[in-house]
């Protein structure tokens, strides 16, 4: 690009206050990736042209310089960027000024620019970048999170459940060998889907399709002692959610709602359209728990401890609301030998959420 060329978010001459903002916003959105990312050159050239710079560059701790501008004297440059890189203090020689960038309190690099701009914007200048350099960091540590939690489900796939789903098939391969084939086959689909690398977001047609061959594994286990419902909506199979949102649901409706009672049990999972949400629920009948320890384990205040219960739900909730927001997540509905309904609600459409 040549000097002379403006990019498509420069601010005009004379531009109002909401073009500056704009220019500064995209300028930040270039940064989000670090100074060493893929748009961080552009990210020079639209500060420069912000702020008015003959020449700016841009650099992390390894010294190398992104220039938009005019540079300056190699000399004069390596003097300043050496002094700024070690004393970590503003700094300037040889027409050349740099500040430090610090985020989150550590060195991260440094702002050069050419001439003697008066403080206060050169200090602007730092301040957007230094605000861009940590908003991607907290995005990149929630990612991170994420997916540390997507781990944590799981590996919260039961061995007891695995063991006997595994006992069961091998009892029927003498006898019903079609049986135990297909039960083969929906534990391989269904260890395919728990363990396997997933992308962050599915279908609700996908999570149905792995609680419907987590249930047949079940009933192969428990037999006569659960009954399942599944029904779901045709209007809401492609609405897109985080992985892993359901079978952790029902997992915990069978291993602490069923289970513990006596004789059989109904495990229902529904999903509709409410307006502009989808609501899935997923309902059993079994001992149901104190409503109190339910809203302290949807919070995360009680874990495995607590008899093991809620296994998977603050992390399912905690994931949904950091998706779509407050408004959004789980709703627990429970009492003392009145079986529990676990609500979910998301939005059937939402920016940036994609499977």
């Amino acid at each position: 690009m040549t000097e002379g060329a403006r990019l498509p978010w420069r601010p005009a001459a004379g531009a109002d206050t909401a073009s500056v903002l704009a220019a500064a916003r995209k300028a930040s959105d270039e940064l989000m990736d670090g100074l060493t990312g893929v748009r961080a050159r552009r990210a020079t050239h639209g500060l420069r042209r912000l702020f008015g710079f003959a020449g700016l560059g841009l650099t992390d701790l390894s010294g190398s310089l992104l220039w938009s501008g005019r540079p300056g004297a190699d000399e004069a440059v390596a003097h300043v960027l050496d002094e700024v890189l070690h004393s970590e203090e503003p700094t300037s020689a040889g027409g050349v000024a740099a500040v430090p960038l610090h985020v989150h309190d550590e060195l991260a690099g440094a702002l050069l620019v050419i001439g003697d701009p008066p403080g206060g914007v050169l200090r602007q200048a730092a301040d957007v970048v230094v605000q861009a350099l940590e908003r991607g960091r907290l995005e990149a540590s929630a990612d991170q999170a994420a997916q540390a939690e997507l781990r944590a489900l799981r590996a919260e796939m039961s061995p007891h459940f695995v063991y006997n789903a595994l006992t069961v098939i091998a009892s029927l391969v003498r006898d019903e060998p079609d049986r135990a084939r297909d039960l083969m086959l929906d534990f391989a689909d269904y260890t395919r889907y728990s363990l396997a690398r997933h992308g962050e977001y599915t279908v609700v047609a996908e999570e149905f399709r792995a609680v419907e061959t987590y249930l047949a594994l079940q009933r192969a286990v428990l037999g006569e002692r659960l009954r399942v419902q599944v029904r779901v909506a045709p209007e809401v199979l492609a609405v897109a959610v985080p992985y892993l949102v359901l079978e952790p649901l029902v997992e915990n409706a069978i291993r602490h709602g069923i289970e513990p009672r006596a004789g059989a049990g109904l495990v229902q999972v529904h999903g509709q359209a409410e307006g502009n949400d989808c609501v899935i629920s997923v309902e059993d009948d079994g001992v149901g728990m104190d409503p109190a320890l339910a809203a302290d384990i949807l919070a995360g205040r009680v874990g495995e401890s607590a008899d093991g219960a809620g296994v998977g739900l603050a992390n399912v909730d905690r994931r949904l609301r950091n998706v779509y927001g407050a408004w959004y997540g789980l709703t627990v509905e429970t009492g003392l030998s009145a079986g529990t309904r676990v609500i979910v609600r998301v939005p059937r459409f939402q920016p940036g959420v994609l499977p």
